[in-house]
């Protein structure tokens, strides 16, 4: 292919990509958004654990493309972020009881852990994503890509990593950890019907 027809390709590709992180990052601020409103209190779990998994799949998607440049060599000023700190209050009275965590820092580089809380995490995620989705509104799609992989690969994708733990342990033991003669009167109910 020419060289022009090259660099087209390119252009509407990450055209595509742009429109479609955008997308995920709406679904993913949508389902944060209601859960944190209690709309659904009793999927507040697993619907947040498929938000999480999904925009680690945007996410993944991101990191694993060559580095985008942005088309300016500087972020144009867009004003201050949009605030999270309510949305992160909410889901921590959401959470309570099951907000805060333990992690390793850098499975690579050291065994030392540290506290993490899902409220905390999906505050930044959902921040990192506002703040693509506003220069991807400005018609600067190269900007938002560029901030989106990077802000993966710097910050969010580990909160969404850690979060997604997190949310798939504390589904683990709301299905798992039944108590043991509950189990069995199921057990011999099934068997004996």
């Amino acid at each position: 292919m020419p060289e022009n027809q090259d660099s087209e390709k390119l252009a509407s590709d990450l055209e595509v990509l742009g429109k479609e992180t955008a997308t995920e990052a709406r679904a993913f601020l949508t389902i944060v958004r209601q859960v944190a409103e209690g709309v659904s209190p009793d999927n507040a779990i697993p619907l947040l654990l498929l938000a999480v998994s999904q925009v680690l799949v945007t996410g993944t998607r991101l990191g694993a493309i060559t580095d985008i440049v942005p088309a300016r060599q500087f972020e144009p000023d867009l004003g201050s972020d949009e605030d999270v700190e309510a949305l992160r209050v909410q889901l921590a009275q959401l959470l309570h009881g099951l907000d805060d965590y333990v992690e390793v820092v850098d499975p690579l580089t050291t065994t030392e852990v540290s506290a993490g809380q899902i409220s905390g995490d999906l505050a930044e995620i959902a921040s990192s994503l506002m703040h693509g989705l506003r220069h991807h509104a400005e018609g600067e799609i190269s900007e938002a890509l560029w901030w989106w992989q990077f802000s993966y690969l710097s910050s969010w994708g580990a909160r969404a990593a850690s979060a997604l733990r997190a949310l798939q342990s504390i589904l683990m033991h709301i299905r798992l950890d039944a108590d043991e003669d509950t189990v069995a009167e199921a057990q011999f109910d099934a068997l004996h019907r």
